[in-house]
């Protein structure tokens, strides 16, 4: 671990990063325009439950949700064909993020069950074509940075030992980097859910990630000078960003505390997995238009609220065993994965004590 810290606050890691940071600046336009837009949500937890089944890298799922979304945005693909599109970009960013011995196989694909769901068979000949027409579509160059390609180095400082949780010094720093980093995971899974997260830089989604798990986390400052200078955003830079990530956390907090309730029984034939619910109904001091926060030296009282180990990866165990492709009804798998009905059109403001506590600190 130690030697992990030295290698991020060395001279090479901060060139790497000058190199995405400067790379990002030339990604490709994204305009929405996909005609088949209201079914990119589905193809994007497609990515993610096969990316997670091979344990894949987060930069090679969210380059190959990237990917997706820019054939998707250039080109009008029947839903039939978006099946072997996705796959193929997963492949494609595998082989261009992960060891050669990690990359998927062709046998190991069609053994999935989510592929007999589909009816889909692929063969060798069809993704080489189809990995062809990608790395021409894209002018064979696929060093496309994206948020999980900063994060890391945005969680090398993201947590110091003089930072405060709830007014309190903290008793573990090892445990809070630990919680950090999957808060910080958990908010990246997010940011692929919806498009309307790519009119943002990828390393300023990344921050944004950072500083909504430490609002989680109840960590003050919510943004310390030291992340502002090294990522070079401002809290107003963030704010845009980080609204929606909370509105959609917000959203699983209510999920999960609503099946906390239910019986076993009824949870066991829901069968399929909700995503980022209504939003928030609790209206709430304005947190996000701060740029610090002072807590009280008294410790707010407990309150329940989302597990530390509450990921966006306890959907995908649901959602592996109920996805199915598209048929003749994408109307109604369109309304109910629109990203437009999910995600309120209004500000959401964060309370001095967010009101999803995270216990994960031992006084």
């Amino acid at each position: 671990m130690e030697l992990e810290d030295q290698w991020w606050k060395g001279q090479l890691a901060a060139d790497i990063y000058q190199a995405l940071r400067y790379k990002e600046l030339k990604l490709p336009s994204y305009k929405g325009q996909s005609p088949q837009l209201n079914l990119r949500r589905y193809f994007a937890d497609l990515i993610a439950i096969v990316s997670n089944h091979f344990r894949l890298c987060p930069a090679a799922r969210h380059l190959g949700v990237y990917l997706l979304d820019l054939f998707m945005d250039r080109y009008d693909v029947t839903v039939q064909q978006l099946h072997m599109v996705s796959l193929s970009c997963l492949l494609l960013a595998s082989k261009f993020e992960e060891r050669e011995d990690r990359v998927p196989k062709l046998e190991t694909l069609n053994s999935l069950g989510c592929m007999t769901s589909m009816n889909l068979v692929l063969t060798k000949q069809s993704l080489l074509h189809m990995e062809l027409l990608l790395l021409e579509s894209f002018q064979w160059n696929l060093y496309l940075p994206t948020a999980a390609h900063f994060i890391e180095y945005y969680l090398s400082i993201a947590v110091h030992e003089g930072d405060l949780h709830d007014g309190w010094p903290m008793t573990c720093l090892e445990k809070t980097k630990l919680y950090m980093a999957k808060y910080a995971d958990y908010f990246l899974e997010v940011s692929l859910q919806d498009h309307m997260f790519l009119c943002f830089a990828p390393s300023l989604v990344s921050a944004a990630c950072v500083v909504t798990s430490r609002i989680v986390l109840h960590l003050s400052p919510s943004w310390p000078p030291r992340l502002q200078h090294l990522t070079a955003y401002t809290w107003e830079n963030l704010v845009p960003c980080a609204e929606k990530l909370l509105i959609a956390h917000e959203g699983d907090v209510k999920e999960a505390n609503k099946q906390k309730c239910q019986q076993p029984g009824q949870q066991q034939q829901q069968g399929h997995a909700v995503f980022h619910g209504s939003g928030p109904t609790v209206a709430v001091a304005q947190y996000l238009h701060r740029s610090s926060l002072q807590y009280p030296q008294q410790p707010p009282p407990p309150q329940p609220g989302l597990a530390p180990n509450h990921r966006l990866a306890s959907y995908l165990s649901h959602s592996a065993a109920s996805l199915q492709a598209p048929n003749d009804n994408a109307q109604a798998l369109a309304a109910s994965q629109d990203p437009k009905s999910s995600i309120p059109n209004r500000a959401y403001q964060v309370s001095m004590h967010y009101t999803c506590a995270a216990p994960c600190f031992d006084r």
